[in-house]
């Protein structure tokens, strides 16, 4: 998202009212924490220059998120009652303590690693009955169209074997795009192994059925974190229920969902160094997952306050950017903290917004 550099060369001018905002948020279950703790931070700056009304929806332009990152995406442009964003950036936090432990529920871990591995093979993991039921109660019937801000949701459908891709402005020039933002949620999280695929209709105002979707989790088609799981010399030793199974993860799944991670950051660097504009795409990202901190769905309180700190730590870190020849996130030389890098970037987005309310003014 946004953008990168010392804290000298980001000049907060804005490009008054033409700069086009992007904000993007990683998958990854409970992981969903860490970017949280990062969106709390920009919304608190954006609050100290323009308000505490605001909110992130105000600023950016197009919010993209795959797997959990699709439903912190819903949560802040999703409208309520009175036309704002369902979530302040600071309820996110504290939304995942509260429901992870339904969602994921530990339970599962606790029947042991046979018992764990069967469940693997014969279906997902969890049900999925939770989460469905409190997406469906938070979104309601908001539908993709209605976003404050625009959204793009990656899924892939099982059906057709290629990724679908929910926008705000496809869903208003096609209403067999315009699905419920709770279905497209619930998709896009629906990990294969860990949660059950979900199928809808869209329907026109009449009720004939437009399409019908197979979707499981983004991630299997774009995702975005960065961590190191699996030694090869373990890899290599594993057969098929190896990929499928290693201590309560689907390595299989993760290698997936990885390689796309990647691709999608190597092709965004890529894009900006060939337009001169690399100082415009910042990218923060945690290489400190370890242990219980690098799965997707260990909901004990003792793991997400980890993460909470993890989160907390990575704004104190110096800026990274990826070497586009090994893939790998590295650290800047002489570069600021994403913290400082941050609030640079505030001052852009928030000089940015001022301009269009001017030009919106005469």
């Amino acid at each position: 998202m946004g953008s990168s550099g010392t804290a000298d060369e980001m000049n907060p001018s804005g490009a008054k009212g033409k700069l086009v905002t992007v904000l993007s948020i990683d998958g990854g279950g409970v992981k969903g924490v860490i970017p949280g703790v990062i969106l709390a931070f920009i919304e608190a700056e954006l609050q100290k220059l323009d308000g505490e009304e605001v909110r992130l929806a105000d600023y950016f332009d197009v919010v993209a998120g795959t797997s959990t990152g699709g439903l912190i995406t819903a949560m802040i442009t999703a409208p309520n009652s009175n036309n704002r964003p369902l979530y302040a950036a600071n309820e996110i936090v504290p939304f995942y303590l509260q429901h992870s432990p339904n969602v994921f529920p530990n339970k599962n871990r606790m029947l042991g690693s046979t018992v764990n591995l069967f469940s693997t093979v014969t279906g997902p993991k969890y049900n999925g009955h939770y989460f469905r039921s409190l997406v469906k109660k938070l979104l309601g019937n908001t539908r993709i169209s209605q976003t404050l801000s625009s959204i793009v949701i990656p899924t892939f459908d099982m059906r057709l074997l290629q990724p679908i891709i929910f926008s705000t402005s496809e869903a208003k020039r096609d209403v067999s795009k315009d699905a419920l933002l709770s279905d497209v949620c619930i998709s896009t999280c629906a990990a294969p192994t860990y949660f059950p695929s979900q199928y809808f209709k869209t329907k026109d105002s009449e009720g004939k059925v437009l399409e019908r979707f197979n979707l499981v989790d983004g991630g299997v088609a774009a995702n975005n974190p960065n961590e190191e799981k699996y030694k090869s010399s373990v890899v290599s030793k594993w057969g098929v229920l190896g990929w499928l199974y290693d201590g309560g993860n689907v390595p299989l799944i993760d290698a997936f969902c990885q390689a796309s991670a990647d691709m999608v950051d190597i092709h965004a660097s890529t894009l900006f160094r060939a337009l001169h504009c690399q100082e415009n795409y910042l990218r923060i990202v945690t290489g400190d997952l370890v242990g219980n901190t690098t799965s997707v769905d260990i909901s004990t309180k003792k793991n997400m306050q980890k993460l909470i700190k993890i989160g907390q730590n990575l704004l104190k870190k110096t800026m990274c950017r990826v070497n586009l020849e090994t893939g790998i996130s590295e650290e800047i030389e002489g570069a600021c903290t994403n913290e400082e890098a941050l609030i640079s970037f505030v001052k852009i987005i928030s000089n940015e917004r001022r301009a269009r309310l001017a030009k919106s003014a005469f």
